[in-house]
């Protein structure tokens, strides 16, 4: 059986910001530390990616609270964490090489926002060959204004982005199988 890395996208305190509007899947994080307790009990490995917005006045900018992990998802001593400044975790980051470090070709993707920094790593990991599974209840999106002006709720956004993804780039399943099929 191929080893399985865990991938945590910019589960930081700037998620909760309002500029995001509502947000869906307000338990993503307690399924999302759920699969890092069972990684971590099995010691199987797990890469965090935290967003480094250029952006001024984003609240994922470094230096400010926005920036840090959220507490119940946050790294352990030992657990790569990789900065990003873009949408996608493998561009301009040494994500490539801490995967290869760790020998995995299987990735399990967790985090915020499902419809951006997911969905851009997700095809990414996909066209380098990995095979990637997205736990449906450890991601989550927020409700969007599509360019016509019409709003989506973030429910219609997560099951849309999913939809989109499954397939082609990635299975898509629950924590609670992904935990209940690992070694």
């Amino acid at each position: 059986m191929t080893t399985q890395a865990l991938i945590v996208i910019d589960v930081q305190n700037a998620i909760d910001d309002p500029k995001w509007g509502r947000r869906g899947q307000r338990e993503a994080e307690v399924r999302i530390a759920e699969l890092l307790a069972a990684w971590r009990e099995r010691r199987l490995p797990i890469v965090h990616i935290r967003h480094d917005s250029t952006d001024p006045a984003s609240p994922y900018r470094p230096g400010t609270q926005g920036n840090e992990f959220k507490d119940e998802v946050a790294p352990q001593i030992g657990e790569p964490v990789v900065d990003k400044r873009t949408n996608s975790a493998f561009i301009g980051t040494d994500l490539m090489d801490v995967l290869d470090e760790l020998q995995v070709r299987s990735l399990v993707v967790t985090g915020v926002l499902l419809e951006n920094s997911v969905d851009a790593t997700v095809r990414m990991a996909a066209g380098l060959g990995f095979e990637v599974i997205i736990p449906e209840d450890a991601v989550a999106s927020v409700d969007r204004k599509d360019h016509r002006g019409k709003n989506w709720s973030a429910e219609d956004v997560h099951a849309l982005a999913l939809s989109l993804l499954e397939g082609e780039y990635a299975r898509i399943t629950t924590s609670a199988e992904i935990i209940g099929n690992l070694p």
